[in-house]
Order: C-alpha cells, then structure tokens, then sequence
C-alpha cells in the first residue's frame, strides 16, 4: 500500500473511531437534559472541558443549553486559562456560574495552615458540594476520562453520590446495553462523564478534527521552571524554589491545566496540535502521572479525595 493510500485510510478509520466517541458523548449529555431535574456542565477552560462544549453544541444547538456552566475556581489558577474560560463563554453566549474556594476559606467551611500559599486543590471537593447545594444541582457533567487515573477507571460513566457528596467504588449501579439509572433522592447526586471512554490522544485528535480553540499554556512555550522530583515545577509566587534549588529556563507546555500549586508542564517542543498528536502517540506516561504533584502523594490519593467529594 503507497503512503497516500495508506493515509487516507488512517484518516478514514480514525474519524469512525472519533465519530463513534462524539456519537456516545451526544447520546449520554442528551440523557442527562432528559432524565436529570436540574443539571450542570463543569468548565474550567481545559481541554477536556473544550471538548464537551463542543458536544454540547452538537446536541443541544441552535437552542441554549439546557443547564448552566459551573466552575469551581481555586483563586490560584493560570490566568491564561481563566482569561480563556470567560472568553468561551461569551462567545456562547451562556451562564457562567463560579464556585470560589476563598469564599469558602472566609466562611470557614475550608481551613488552610496558610491560605495564601498552600494548595487549594483538595479544598475545591467542599466549594463544589457546597455549589450543589446552593443551587439543587441534582447531576454535575465533567470532562474526567479512565485513562487518566486507575481512581477514575473504577468509575462508571453516571457516578452516583450519596447525601454527603461520596463516592463508594463499591456501590456503582450497573450500565448494561448504555441503560443508565439516574434516580436519586433529594441531596444526592450524579457526576456524569460523557467522554469517560475517550484517551488523551481522542481527545487531541478530536481538537484537530474540530479546531477548537484552547488556552495557550497547552502549546509549547518558554518558561521558569524548577526540577523537582522528577516535574518541572512553573515558578510563580505561589511555588517558589526551596533551599538548593535551580530556576531553569525550558521550552514547555501543559498537557492538563490545574490549580498552580500541583500542575507541573513538560518539556516539550510541540507548538501546535499535529506536534502534541504525534508526541501523545508515543508517551508511556499518562498525563496526570506527568503533570500532578498531589497525584504523587500516594498511589491512593485520587481515590481518597474522590471519596470525599472530589470531582
């Protein structure tokens, strides 16, 4: 087979595959408008978070969403990608509903050692609930995949909370023939992950296929980092370097965007979507195991903070 041929069947057979996943993902963000009393869409101007506006547009447009857009803003976020977030939402034109940790410090319902410098990342699983219950939100949608984390691999695609807003592995309802339950009773509720079965190179491919505007940290860029147990630490006033360390200068980019206190980039040199498709082809290492310093704490933290309510 020549290289032309060769491609053209490639190209063929990956858009079935991407047709299949937008296909689900349309199918579960419709169940959710039709089963669900008063749902809402996680966005937080990520990648993932991209994609399901996306197909939130391939399923609801030309009417408005049937649900309100919600972020849980940790106050220490990239201000790239907040800059992004409000963007995209003008651009659609919906409501934007954010969730702020430091109101949740001042009330005192999250208590941090220091709130100015310790990690808020943990503390959004309170904002979050708190955000559900202020507004009755009975199913959240979110961009969480099982590829990312052997925690999210155990999770179905509706995830059933309890009362207190925790998750019990152990307790997943069924999903057989793409039948969900979603019955809760009032104070419980679903997280739901329509794009659960897609990879990271999905997702890219998806971007590409799409083109779809992304915050610009994701691209390849000069920056401050510090090496640091094996990540590239950003430097910035809230992860300054420790006593011994260096400040380096490296080309890098985000592969997921977080709270700044534990989302480290790579080094990479790819400066545009192609570049990040053929560099995700061929990395062993998933991203959160390259990019998060709270997944490091222990092979169970994900679990444990997911436990708790953490998305």
């Amino acid at each position: 087979m020549n290289t032309a041929v060769e491609k053209l069947f490639l190209d063929a057979a990956s858009n079935r595959h991407l047709d299949w996943l937008e296909s689900e993902a349309i199918h579960i963000m419709r169940e959710v408008a039709a089963e669900c009393t008063n749902p809402a869409l996680l966005f937080s101007g990520g990648k993932d978070s991209v994609v399901l506006l996306r197909i939130a547009e391939k399923a609801f447009r030309p009417g408005k969403f049937p649900f309100p857009l919600v972020h849980i803003d940790t106050g220490h976020n990239f201000p790239e990608v907040i800059e992004f977030r409000d963007k995209r939402v003008a651009e659609l034109g919906e409501r934007l509903i954010v969730g702020s940790v430091e109101d949740s410090i001042k009330r005192g319902t999250v208590r941090l050692r220091n709130p100015q410098t310790d990690s808020r990342n943990a503390a959004q699983a309170v904002t979050l609930l708190e955000t559900i219950a202020e507004h009755k939100f009975d199913a959240c949608i979110g961009g969480a995949r099982r590829d990312e984390e052997k925690a999210r691999a155990k999770e179905r695609i509706f995830s059933f909370r309890d009362e207190f807003g925790q998750w019990n592995p152990k307790a997943q309802r069924p999903e057989l023939w793409d039948l969900y339950n979603t019955r809760v009773h009032p104070g419980e509720n679903m997280r739901v992950f329509p794009i659960s079965n897609w990879t990271e190179l999905d997702v890219w491919q998806y971007i590409a296929r799409e083109k779809l505007e992304l915050p610009p940290i994701y691209f390849a860029h000069e920056r401050e980092v510090i090496p640091r147990n094996g990540l590239l630490v950003p430097l910035t006033d809230l992860t300054p370097p420790r006593e011994g360390e260096t400040v380096e200068k490296r080309i890098v980019r985000f592969r997921t965007v977080g709270d700044i206190s534990c989302t480290c980039p790579v080094a990479s040199d790819a400066a545009d979507v192609d570049a990040i498709i053929a560099e995700t082809a061929v990395t062993q290492i998933t991203e959160r195991g390259a990019t998060r310093m709270d997944d490091q704490t222990s092979e169970a933290s994900m679990e444990k903070r997911k436990k708790e309510g953490y998305f």
